[in-house]
């Protein structure tokens, strides 16, 4: 079972995806995070100008190819990606095929392939003002941003990439999950998947 979890940045998607998961013994989980376009050859202060949150920051053929390869038994070496640095790393994580397979990111509903693979198509739904805070305290604390980086950032490039790509995609999920980790939602998901 292929199964994408979309929403705003912030909004919950990994909790979501661990908690639908957490009873599945055989599940893997793809960040869409790692799957940013390798932009190792430019100087760091251009990596730190591009817009992440557009689609064409990604590596769509890559996230196609694993999502592929995993669907046919086939393992995958993940990429892993440095926030701080802007680029992926020269390390892969080993991910053997699992019964499921979890895509989850702001953009996991956007490309018409990597959509129409997916069994089951989540969109988590939070209000603005939560999804922004969360963003800050993450970035801040697990990302090594500074506050004022994070601000331009956000108002730079996350929401209008929000209102302009994540939202719409909204229309394309199966089941829209509000305010998060919805304990009804998550109950029912977990019902389908085990």
């Amino acid at each position: 079972m292929l199964i994408g979890i979309a929403g705003g940045s912030g909004a919950g998607k990994t909790t979501i995806a661990q908690q639908v998961t957490e009873d599945v013994a055989d599940v893997r989980v793809l960040p869409l995070d790692n799957y940013y376009r390798d932009r190792s050859a430019l100087p760091p202060e251009e990596r730190a100008r591009i817009n992440y949150d557009h689609p064409d920051a990604f590596d769509w053929d890559l996230v196609r190819d694993h999502l592929d390869a995993l669907e046919s038994g086939d393992p995958i070496e993940m990429p892993q990606y440095d926030f701080e640095e802007h680029r992926r790393t020269d390390e892969t994580v080993h991910v053997a095929p699992g019964s499921v397979v979890v895509i989850e990111g702001i953009l996991a509903l956007y490309d018409d392939e990597v959509r129409e693979r997916l069994d089951l198509r989540l969109y988590v739904e939070t209000d603005a003002d939560v999804r922004v805070l969360r963003r800050i305290q993450r970035d801040v604390e697990e990302r090594g941003r500074d506050l004022s980086g994070v601000i331009d950032q956000y108002l730079s490039t996350v929401k209008p990439m929000h209102e302009q790509f994540v939202r719409p995609t909204k229309r394309d999920a199966h089941l829209i999950i509000p305010e998060g980790a919805n304990e009804k939602a998550v109950e029912l998901l977990r019902n389908r998947i085990a």
